[in-house]
């Protein structure tokens, strides 16, 4: 008996995701709990584990399709159940039959899998398609838009029911949906539906020019002149298109959104962290040893930024044009921005960071850096943040302005600490380790003066806090 392997729900508010790799291929054998897929949603990428042990028989959605939760999206048979042509007990209904996708623009095409039995091909496939098709009739559906303007305009068919990943494909496109014929349920249009049709665009300028070359009379003979379109091809050569991940656009989608909303206003401080730097010193290889990890300066500026904003709530807010007024937060949820491999950003969040002392905050933000390098993070992790601070610093920055995430009201950035010769409050000269911390904040809810005194106020308590109670135990 095959058991399905389901779209898992990654999140309260999460209703579908999207396969955009499959770790295991059909055929392999698989462990409980060991990775089979990677997911995408409309918050965060995770790597999905196996909820059975066996061989996995057949792959029901395909890299790049989105599907609702709780819809099937393999069968994983029992150790030996499945047999070397890719059959299962039900024999010819197990028969392998992945359709190769419409190749997009940097995508490698996928071969199509091999096998006997063209019909039974045909069969699976239609079953799996028909699978994928009421799946996004759900979740189109559910979004209702099209499918009430359809019904206004007395329209019975499905062709009003248009997927959230059919509708992005469109806008990424910039493909009217008139144009398109479906080849869904009821007519409804499908992502291969738009691809197909912009494949015919791409190929249809490059047949008309050939007709056109081929009916044209041979030129006369002229001498030779200089070929600008030589220069073009030489530069093409040069460029390479990277497609966007899941990530790369969602980021793209929420720092545009973000700027469109927000009043930004921005304003910074130099904090002397020479006293921090001794005491990290001092504790750093102790730390590691016990901790297994290092002991940076994040955690020194979190405990700071935790005890300020609680003093100062108007920062730690919410701009709600609903209620006509801020929503003063009076605990701290910390976001944590994290630059992921191969581009994109992602903020985790420490929820009640306000709680954590200078250890327990160290240990949160290793934990949430980890995890969302690793592809670990569950939608959760990235809710519910108050205030987020971005850590350009180890990369060299020292000055920046950061975008401020939706539903916060300010964002810090975390420059890098350098050693300078200063001038010091008795007129001495020394070397300090300075670093700025520069802050981006909504206009709309706070004034200059209360982002200014908060700024102030933060490099107050670096400078003078001693940490060295909490790091005793690292001596």
């Amino acid at each position: 008996m095959a058991t399905e392997i389901k779209m898992p729900q990654l999140g309260e508010s999460v209703v579908e995701g999207t396969i955009t790799r499959w770790l295991k291929q059909e055929g392999d054998t698989i462990q409980e709990d060991e990775l089979l897929v990677e997911v995408s949603t409309d918050k965060v990428d995770s790597e999905v584990p196996s909820s059975a042990s066996g061989t996995i028989e057949r792959i029901l959605v395909q890299e790049g399709d989105t599907v609702k939760v709780g819809t099937a999206i393999a069968l994983v048979g029992e150790g030996g159940e499945s047999s070397g042509n890719g059959r299962g007990p039900a024999g010819e209904q197990q028969e392998e039959a992945s359709e190769a996708p419409v190749q997009q623009a940097g995508e490698e095409q996928q071969e199509p899998a091999a096998d006997s039995g063209e019909s039974d091909r045909q069969a699976a496939r239609a079953e799996s398609e028909t699978a994928g098709d009421e799946a996004e009739e759900a979740v189109a559906a559910k979004e209702g838009t099209a499918s009430d303007k359809a019904a206004a305009a007395g329209d019975t068919s499905k062709r009003g029911i248009i997927s959230p990943l059919v509708r992005r494909l469109a806008d990424e496109h910039s493909v009217e949906l008139d144009q398109i014929e479906g080849t869904g349920t009821g007519g409804r249009i499908r992502k291969q539906d738009i691809l197909k049709f912009v494949e015919r665009q791409k190929a249809r300028p490059a047949a008309v020019a050939t007709e056109q070359a081929e009916a044209a009379p041979a030129p006369k003979e002229r001498k030779p002149e200089a070929q600008p379109a030589a220069v073009s091809r030489e530069a093409g050569e040069r460029e390479t298109l990277v497609p966007w991940n899941n990530i790369r656009r969602r980021t793209a989608e929420h720092m545009v959104a973000s700027s469109r909303e927000v009043a930004r206003a921005w304003n910074a401080v130099e904090v002397d962290w020479s006293n921090v730097a001794k005491l990290r010193a001092q504790a750093r290889e102790s730390f590691r040893a016990k901790e297994g990890f290092g002991l940076t300066y994040m955690p020194f500026l979190a405990k700071s930024l935790c005890e300020t904003l609680l003093e100062m709530p108007v920062i730690n807010s919410t701009y709600d044009p609903d209620q006509q007024g801020n929503v003063e937060k009076h605990y701290v949820n910390l976001g944590i921005a994290v630059a992921l491999e191969g581009g994109g950003l992602i903020v985790p969040v420490i929820k009640n960071a306000d709680e954590k002392n200078l250890i327990g905050l160290a240990r949160g933000v290793y934990d949430v850096a980890t995890r969302a390098r690793s592809k670990k993070l569950t939608p959760d992790d990235l809710t519910d943040g108050t205030f987020s601070i971005t850590n350009p610093g180890p990369f060299g920055s020292i000055m920046s302005v950061p975008i401020i995430p939706r539903s916060q009201t300010a964002i810090l950035a975390f420059e890098a600490i350098t050693k300078q010769v200063v001038a010091t409050e008795d007129d001495q000269i020394a070397i300090r380790h300075m670093g700025i911390l520069d802050m981006s904040w909504d206009h709309r809810a706070i004034d200059g003066a209360e982002a200014a005194q908060f700024l102030a106020r933060l490099k107050e308590r670096i400078e003078t806090s001693d940490f060295s109670a909490e790091l005793q135990q690292y001596s």
